[in-house]
């Protein structure tokens, strides 16, 4: 089932044994467009550093409660891989990470999540094994971004709104479409542009450049999803 992630935009996040926070941001991989790993914040809790939760981690989501459950408890998640809020997510923690909670390592095999197409909890010494591979020494992924929420969105002939969301499976946590606020320039409040339509994301200037011209987009507006013209 495709879920929004932007409805998942200050759920609270249940351990367990009880809350920790709640969803703050997630990352993901701009060249696979997977979600990786969603970012909590604790509040007074562990505040001294960030908390990164892998999909092998996600339960339910309760829409009702308005709360994500975790398969975790407080003192696993207080016992894991410490990362600086402010300090990129390099191979060297994923390893570590990995390692802690015995996942099988999605960089590992031929796969999305290295062995499988969806994060399965395995629990073995083999998938510890399988995680902890050879230190990389680069900083950190660099294709491992924040959720470029907000980001402007430009056409190849001017700017079409902003980045509202993403639709991903909740299963695989494979991103299926960006979802774009049109800020009224078109009669859709909302379109949606298929991973494939991006041509490349500034990061030091928070755009997303896509494929698309503004007519392209408006031709598929009355099916909601935008694709490159061929």
């Amino acid at each position: 089932m495709l879920q929004d992630i932007k409805t998942l935009y200050g759920s609270k996040i249940a351990a367990i044994d009880g809350d920790i926070g709640h969803v703050k941001d997630f990352y993901f991989d701009d060249k696979t467009w997977v979600i990786r790993y969603l970012v909590v914040d604790t509040g007074s809790w562990l505040a001294e550093r960030a908390v990164l939760l892998s999909p092998h981690a996600f339960g339910k989501w309760d829409q009702f409660e308005g709360a994500l459950h975790i398969k975790l408890t407080k003192r696993q998640i207080e016992g894991s891989p410490s990362i600086d809020a402010h300090t990129p997510v390099s191979r060297n923690f994923e390893i570590d990470y990995y390692r802690y909670y015995g996942w099988p390592a999605y960089w590992t095999g031929s796969s999305l999540w290295g062995t499988s197409g969806y994060p399965m909890v395995v629990n073995s010494p083999d998938a510890a094994a399988a995680a902890d591979g050879v230190r990389h020494h680069h900083r950190a992924d660099k294709h491992l971004q924040s959720a470029i929420k907000g980001y402007a969105i430009h056409a190849s002939d001017g700017e079409i709104g902003h980045v509202a969301g993403f639709l991903v499976n909740d299963r695989s946590w494979v991103i299926h479409n960006v979802v774009v606020d049109a800020g009224g320039w078109i009669s859709c409040k909302e379109i949606l542009i298929a991973p494939g339509s991006v041509d490349r994301i500034s990061y030091e200037d928070s755009m997303v450049f896509v494929k698309l011209s503004k007519a392209d987009i408006e031709r598929t507006s009355d099916r909601g999803l935008a694709k490159t013209s061929t």
